[in-house]
């Protein structure tokens, strides 16, 4: 029945974008994501507390009608620290991401066009996918600083393989199609054909996994932080909030739970919308097997 309601859409050209809205957990995705972009764009500066504003006399205090969400070992207002750690967390994710698509893209359209760099391009990302990501990050770290752009381009450096991979393959395809050979007939040149006709019809399989890729990064960040790695404190995230709250988990419980939670819903909603991406892209991926 679902395999017949799929090549019913397809034969009406249901697009993308109506299929991606019946698809209910990506619009919870969508809220949740939207609601927390909100908290942490907005809610900073709708508060009156300050981030790093100490208060000795209210260290480890627990959620009350001041503050929402208790204070930490400093005194510090924990709510406003999570809105801000937000902000550092998500555009690190999504800066990562930036730089991991635009190393990947390149690679893959130079390894899926040009049949000559393919075999060394692809060794390279083989043997970077074989290296365990989390001790080449902390590797990178240690070695290159944890300043902000440091660590986007620490999380972004193992996150282009994929998105190479997914072009590559997607070329070697498209370059055997009937209007690439057109174009290249007509005297049309290697960017401009990569640039205006193949680029183009790998954009679905992209998005997805750039969006989902968001997620992973955000998550590697918070461990990155966690583990001290990621960026110092004072500038809050995250990951380096959870490292302050590991040895008062029973003590100051919200220490740790505001902060996870703030992460499990950003990584949960992207998730979902990318899930959402995926089935609208490929309205038969959930009718397979």
């Amino acid at each position: 029945m679902a395999a017949a309601e799929t090549e019913t859409e397809l034969q009406h050209g249901s697009s993308p974008w109506r299929r991606f809205r019946r698809h209910r957990m990506a619009q919870l995705g969508v809220l949740i994501l939207v609601a927390q972009i909100l908290f942490v764009t907005v809610g900073p500066m709708l508060s009156p507390m300050d981030a790093l504003k100490q208060n000795l006399f209210a260290r480890y205090g627990a959620p009350d009608s001041v503050h929402w969400m208790g204070t930490d070992e400093l005194g510090r207002d924990l709510m406003v620290r999570v809105m801000l750690g937000g902000r550092v967390s998500m555009v690190v994710g999504l800066c990562a991401m930036a730089f991991a698509l635009a190393v990947g893209t390149l690679l893959g359209a130079i390894a899926g066009y040009y049949r000559k760099m393919d075999s060394i391009i692809m060794r390279v990302t083989d043997m970077m996918l074989s290296f365990p990501s989390i001790i080449v990050l902390i590797l990178l770290a240690s070695v290159f600083g944890t300043g902000f752009w440091t660590i986007v381009v620490v999380v972004g450096a193992l996150r282009w393989m994929s998105i190479a991979r997914i072009i590559r393959a997607s070329f070697l395809s498209l370059r055997e199609r009937e209007y690439v050979e057109a174009a290249r007939a007509t005297g049309a040149g290697g960017f401009r054909i990569v640039l205006k006709h193949m680029l183009p019809n790998t954009m679905g399989p992209i998005i997805v996994n750039c969006t989902l890729g968001v997620a992973s990064a955000i998550l590697t960040e918070s461990t990155l932080s966690f583990l001290g790695f990621g960026i110092q404190p004072p500038t809050p995230t995250w990951g380096n909030m959870l490292q302050n709250a590991q040895s008062e988990m029973f003590d100051a419980p919200w220490m740790a739970i505001y902060p996870g939670l703030a992460i499990l819903l950003a990584v949960m909603s992207i998730n979902f919308i990318g899930d959402g991406l995926r089935d609208a892209f490929d309205p038969r991926a959930n009718t397979r097997g």
